[in-house]
């Protein structure tokens, strides 16, 4: 599928950069873009997105076709979502079968999923700006993997069950980890798919 013309790259995507290269915005121009991390070849696209607050596995390719596939929901998305409150066993059966959210097209119900609590914090480097600290309460983390990938569809499906996510990475595309990957990391791959 892939031919040795096309160059890959798997990115730990920094808290606060946007998943382009060109700001389209006019409003505010200090924006910061993948361009300024690495310098990657012309017509490099990122694969799917991370909006701005979000962190973690982004996958670009010079490969369109490669792009649609992981862009597909033929490739799991895992996601780590550290979570306002000690979450419960009922906000995660909600989110394991699907909830309703809302998208720039109207009310959309989720595909069921993925979700459990995590049992302990996952290892990941800190984040440049912090959360917040306990005394705001207790947070909760839980790993939710999803086939699909609406705008911002983590965020608004813990928000709904009660538990606004305050900090968000992804860890798994398909078989690709982020393993130990640090922010702003890129790694040259040969191929992004088996």
């Amino acid at each position: 599928m892939e031919t040795s013309e096309h160059k890959n790259f798997i990115l730990f995507k920094p808290y606060g950069y946007l998943s382009q290269f060109v700001s389209k915005q006019t409003k505010r121009t200090n924006k910061k873009m993948l361009g300024t991390l690495f310098n990657f070849p012309e017509n490099t696209m990122a694969i799917g997105r991370l909006d701005e607050p979000s962190e973690g596995l982004l996958l670009l390719t010079t490969d369109g076709k490669i792009s649609e596939f992981v862009r597909s929901s033929k490739v799991e998305k895992e996601y780590y979502a550290q979570v306002d409150g000690e979450i419960t066993n009922e906000a995660i059966k909600l989110l394991k079968n699907g909830v309703e959210i809302s998208t720039e097209i109207g009310p959309y119900t989720t595909k069921s999923c993925a979700v459990f609590k995590l049992l302990e914090s996952p290892k990941l480097p800190e984040r440049a700006k912090k959360i917040r600290d306990d005394r705001h309460g207790p947070t909760s983390w839980i790993s939710i993997t999803l086939t699909e990938g609406k705008f911002r569809q983590v965020r608004k499906m813990t928000a709904i069950v009660g538990f606004p996510t305050l900090r968000l990475v992804r860890v798994r595309l398909g078989h690709i980890h982020l393993g130990n990957m640090q922010p702003g990391e890129v790694t040259e791959v040969l191929n992004l798919i088996k």
